[in-house]
């Protein structure tokens, strides 16, 4: 039980990471630094889908994350 869920966790960790970094287009050196174009933008369509999807493996990962420490604990 205990593989299963770390192969789980690896693959939300791969997927997480994934949408993170499809997220990230358009973020030059200046936005690193905080400075941003200070046009408030809101997400629509498929931008918004990958910020709810990667909201949702997050929090799946950290409750997958809990069990897998209660079952081996």
């Amino acid at each position: 039980m205990v593989v299963a869920m770390q192969i789980i966790q690896i693959i939300l960790s791969i997927t997480i990471a994934v949408l993170v970094l499809l997220q990230a287009k358009g973020a030059g050196l200046g936005s690193i630094f905080g400075g941003d174009s200070g046009v408030y933008r809101t997400r629509r369509g498929v931008e918004k889908t990958l910020y709810q999807a990667t909201i949702g493996l997050a929090v799946l990962f950290f409750f997958i994350a809990l069990l897998s420490v209660s079952i081996s604990g």
